[in-house]
């Protein structure tokens, strides 16, 4: 109640805005009523008009009227029907006349008869006119319209109306309703200007407009008057109020309140802090050439009002001391960045690249990286040899530096030429004037000042003793020249990488031994033999040299053996391994041993290389190591395959069909204590036969059941050719960088066919022995072997002799012609024949001396029961 009359009394300015809103309530309800008062009489008026135009037209066009004001006496006929149709219409007369105006009908009869008063010319012409006179019967509105006969000629007028006293009344009926309506708007605006009124009281705690204006002008001049930027924002961050101080500060237009902080070209941190509303307390801010310290709260701390006061002091004053605070930040920050963004591979030539990299824009606009030829391969660098543009970088791409991998002999009196003499930094403030760096090259150096590069650091690249190159940072953009605290980040900048580059060096080094180690270990060429068409791939290992190897070995009677193997590992030691294992397995073949015993003497030998390098503490066993052994027979074309350890081979079939057959695995080498099972695979003539090592179907992502998919799925869809095949298998490779080394092999198999295969029983009968020498002689010639006769009959004539004394029935004797005539004897007996050489008194003993004298190459093959003695001979 106390608010109340405090808001009727109307000393606040809640009450001077109740009286002013009830005031103009008023206004507005009075004239509401007036206009609708107004409104009502004219459409009560113009509705008259209609009524009265309608009934006349309607009495002059009805049926009979023609005909009554021909009649003898008209108004005995209209003046019923007159009365009847006013009555009907709610007019207050219908008047029939003459031409003349002569009344023939009247509500008083005692008009009738008499002249009529209105205007008739138009009605007379044919056309009705309406129109407001005073009548008979007072005021009135009245309608003239013709009655024309069939002939549309005037005969008559009849005229209709209605008094304006009539008229009035239709409106005032309407004036209660009208009436009450603004009682009740009155009364609800009252209600409404009283609560509006009584909110604002609240709001202005009660003061007066005297009170409320003294107030502004003190907060005013406090505003304006304090030495601290003063800014008012909505929640949309439209500026709403700002001081002079804040005005000066920002360097805001004079029509800045009322805008959005974005619009008022202010930078965009600053921007952002304002329109974001969040608090910040003593945040500084870089704006033009000042440091602004900025505190923002918001408005209403409850949350409910969203909005922000955000207060501004000027802190240019500690612009050095921070700027020299954030500089020696940048400092520390960049080389932590160098520690952890440099080195991070043992590529000398992508290090260089990194430190270049980092340098720029953060420290200078271009970077170039120098290195001698020696230190890119892996070698001692050389003062007196030519450097190579190792990396370069800038901020931009047509800046006239030398390029990369530009061979480069700095002049001595050149900055660069003075840091790799006397292994220092050289700082050249500036370039125009430094004439020992323009006799470098005139017309680059030229070039170069034209372009923008005014500022120089060369800084040599130093791994202990060791000068690996020379690092120098150009400077365009800024016009500052670099200074000795420059120097002095880029010594250290560079000192950090030296130690990386030097490390990369050291492992180019390593690697490219290991490598070549490696390659010579390899075959260079794949030997001579016809019972394998042969295609091989080798990768070596992105990170470093591997111990993967294979090889391809021809043996006796026209077979040929093929061998995989891998050594767990990297590096020098895994490719010295690879290298005694591959010699012992070109040892071990030449015994012509099944693979499952050459696979057991192999495993033998890394146990004992185990045992050997045991007591070396820096060398690590051989264990991991793995080897697959096949042998190909292109007369039974039948392959035996033994492996240890090894992923077992594919073979795709003439048809397309890709199968990987159930080779018993046995362990890694070195394992010792366990037989190697062999498995004897049906090849026919034009198999293909695929030997790999685990980096083609193996990675860290993914199962080797998925690599053996992925690889059956290439071998498919690969060509006929192995050449063809090898490049389906690498294609369906994933790409990126391969963690092992990759051997394959494939080998499509070749029959050798029947004619070239000679077989002959032999008795246990030295008579025997002619009827071979026969035969032979007889298949020679049918080869056009005329030449090898003399000396095969006496080669086939000692194995058949020695294999009657020394060895077991049966006994066999088989001639191939392949790239050699091979003669073999085969007796049950495994007793090895040994070549010796007999005295002039011994009667034997030269039987297989003549045979090495006459065959290019000799020697017995054991067989599962029994040997076989075989002689090569060259074709002519």
């Amino acid at each position: 109640m106390a608010g109340l009359r405090s808001v009727l009394s109307g000393r606040s300015v809640a009450g001077q805005v109740f009286v002013l809103l009830l005031v103009m309530v008023l206004l507005l309800v009075v004239a509401a009523v007036v206009a609708l008062v107004l409104q009502a009489q004219r459409d009560s008026a113009q509705e008259a008009r209609n009524r009265s135009l309608a009934v006349a037209e309607a009495f002059a066009n009805a049926p009979g009227t023609v005909e009554a004001l021909d009649s003898p006496d008209p108004t005995a006929v209209l003046q019923p029907r007159a009365e009847a149709a006013r009555e009907r219409s709610r007019v207050d007369f219908i008047v029939v006349m003459n031409t003349d105006g002569i009344r023939y009908t009247h509500p008083r009869p005692d008009r009738i008869g008499k002249q009529f008063v209105g205007t008739l010319g138009p009605a007379l012409a044919g056309e009705p006119v309406v129109e407001e006179i005073d009548g008979t019967i007072g005021r009135l509105v009245q309608a003239v319209v013709p009655v024309e006969d069939p002939d549309g000629k005037v005969v008559g007028l009849v005229s209709a109306g209605i008094t304006l006293e009539n008229v009035g009344g239709a409106a005032e009926a309407q004036l209660p309703l009208v009436l009450g309506a603004a009682l009740a708007a009155l009364t609800l605006a009252t209600v409404g200007a009283a609560l509006i009124s009584r909110r604002l009281l609240h709001q202005t705690h009660g003061l007066g407009p005297h009170e409320m204006t003294r107030m502004y002008e003190h907060h005013d001049a406090v505003l304006h008057a304090v030495r601290e930027g003063v800014m008012i924002l909505d929640g949309d961050g439209t500026l709403l109020l700002s001081n002079d101080e804040a005005r000066r500060l920002f360097s805001l237009p004079e029509d800045a309140e009322g805008r959005h902080v974005r619009d008022l070209g202010l930078d965009p941190a600053t921007t952002e802090l304002l329109s974001s509303g969040r608090m910040a307390t003593d945040e500084v801010l870089p704006v033009g050439d000042r440091l602004l310290a900025v505190n923002q709260r918001p408005t209403d701390p409850a949350g409910r009002h969203r909005g922000s006061v955000t207060t501004v002091r000027d802190t240019t004053e500690l612009r050095a001391l921070s700027g020299r605070a954030e500089e020696s930040r940048e400092r520390l920050n960049m080389l932590y960045d160098a520690g952890v963004g440099i080195g991070t591979s043992l590529d000398v030539a992508r290090t260089a690249q990194e430190l270049s990299d980092l340098a720029v824009p953060r420290f200078a606009d271009f970077v170039t990286v120098d290195l001698f030829e020696s230190v890119l391969a892996g070698g001692q660098p050389d003062a007196a040899a030519a450097l190579r543009r190792t990396a370069r970088t800038g901020v931009d791409e047509d800046a006239p530096l030398y390029p990369r991998d530009h061979q480069i002999r700095f002049v001595e009196s050149s900055p660069q030429g003075r840091s790799l003499a006397a292994g220092r930094a050289v700082l050249e403030p500036r370039l125009d004037e430094a004439p020992g760096w323009q006799a470098q090259d005139k017309e680059r150096s030229a070039q170069v000042v034209e372009y923008g590069i005014h500022s120089l650091i060369t800084v040599p690249l130093r791994a202990g003793s060791l000068v690996l190159g020379v690092v120098s940072f150009w400077r365009s953009r800024k016009p500052e020249p670099f200074d000795e605290d420059e120097l002095a980040l880029a010594e250290e900048l560079v000192a950090r990488a030296a130690v990386s580059i030097d490390n990369a060096r050291r492992y180019t080094r390593e690697h490219s031994m290991a490598v070549t180690l490696q390659r010579s270990l390899l075959p260079r060429t794949l030997p001579a033999q016809n019972a394998l068409e042969i295609a091989y791939r080798y990768l070596p290992a992105q990170a470093g040299v591997g111990g993967d190897w294979f090889d391809v070995l021809p043996l006796s009677g026209a077979r040929v053996a093929l061998v995989v193997g891998d050594v767990v590992g990297h590096g020098l030691h895994a490719a010295a391994t690879m290298g005694r294992l591959r010699t012992a397995v070109h040892n071990f073949s030449a015994l012509d041993l099944p693979p499952g015993e050459l696979l057991a003497l192999l495993d033998e030998l890394v146990g004992r290389i185990d045992q050997d390098e045991a007591q070396d503490e820096h060398v690590a066993p051989v264990i991991g190591a793995t080897c697959l052994y096949a042998v190909y027979d292109p007369v039974s074309r039948r392959c035996t395959v033994a492996r240890a350890g090894h992923p077992p081979p594919a073979v795709v079939r003439p048809g397309g069909h890709v199968e990987f057959p159930d080779v018993p695995a046995g362990p890694p080498l070195g394992l010792g204590g366990l037989p190697f099972e062999s498995a004897e695979l049906e090849l026919p003539e034009g198999s293909r036969l695929v030997l790999y090592t685990d980096g083609l179907v193996e990675d860290r992502e993914h199962d080797i059941d998925v690599g053996l998919e992925r690889l059956r799925e290439a071998l498919a869809g690969a060509g006929e050719s192995p050449e063809e095949t090898c490049r389906a298998v690498l294609d369906s490779r994933r790409p990126g960088k391969a963690a092992d080394d990759v051997a394959l092999i494939v080998a499509r198999t070749r029959a050798l066919p029947a004619g070239r295969i000679a077989e002959w029983p032999v008795p246990s009968d030295p008579a025997a022995v002619g009827e071979v020498r026969a035969a032979v002689t007889r298949k020679l010639a049918e080869w056009g072997l005329d030449e090898l006769t003399f000396g095969t009959e006496l080669i086939l004539s000692e194995l058949v002799t020695n294999a009657m004394r020394h060895g077991g029935a049966p006994i066999q004797v088989r001639m191939l012609y392949e790239r050699h005539l091979v003669c073999e004897v085969y007796d049950s007996s495994s007793t090895a024949p040994h070549l010796r050489y007999a005295t002039m008194t011994d009667e034997g003993g030269r039987g297989l001396f003549l045979v090495a004298q006459l065959a290019e190459r000799w020697g017995t093959r054991y067989l599962p029961a029994g040997k076989v003695i075989w002689a090569e001979q060259n074709l002519p």
